[in-house]
């Protein structure tokens, strides 16, 4: 026997959407779980519940150390370690200079 597909719109009642928060975030960290088993990946799921309460799930290790893993891998975070002391306006007029060579490099 099937389920039917659920309407994706705001729950009303506020003790029916509790309770699907909690079924929803189990079967989310459970998925997560699996995904993580089933392909040896490294998963980090962070949910905020209403209430403001924080649920983590970290695959491997801790959720900091996924966190540094992936502000590491971020190109962005490369360039910005290199460049914090360095003004706005410098920064601003690197990044058009960069942008040209990029253009002539590709022509």
């Amino acid at each position: 026997m099937a389920r039917g597909k659920v309407q994706m719109r705001w729950i009303e009642n506020p003790v029916h959407r509790q309770v699907t928060f909690c079924k929803r975030r189990m079967g989310l960290l459970k998925k997560a779980k699996e995904l993580s088993v089933l392909c040896d990946a490294d998963i980090g799921v962070i949910v905020f519940s209403p209430h403001g309460k924080i649920y983590e799930l970290a695959t491997n290790g801790n959720m900091q150390g996924l966190i540094e893993r992936y502000k590491s891998n971020l190109p962005e975070a490369q360039v910005e370690s290199n460049e914090q002391n360095i003004p706005l306006v410098i920064q601003q007029d690197v990044l058009l200079l960069r942008q040209e060579v990029d253009c002539f490099r590709i022509a």
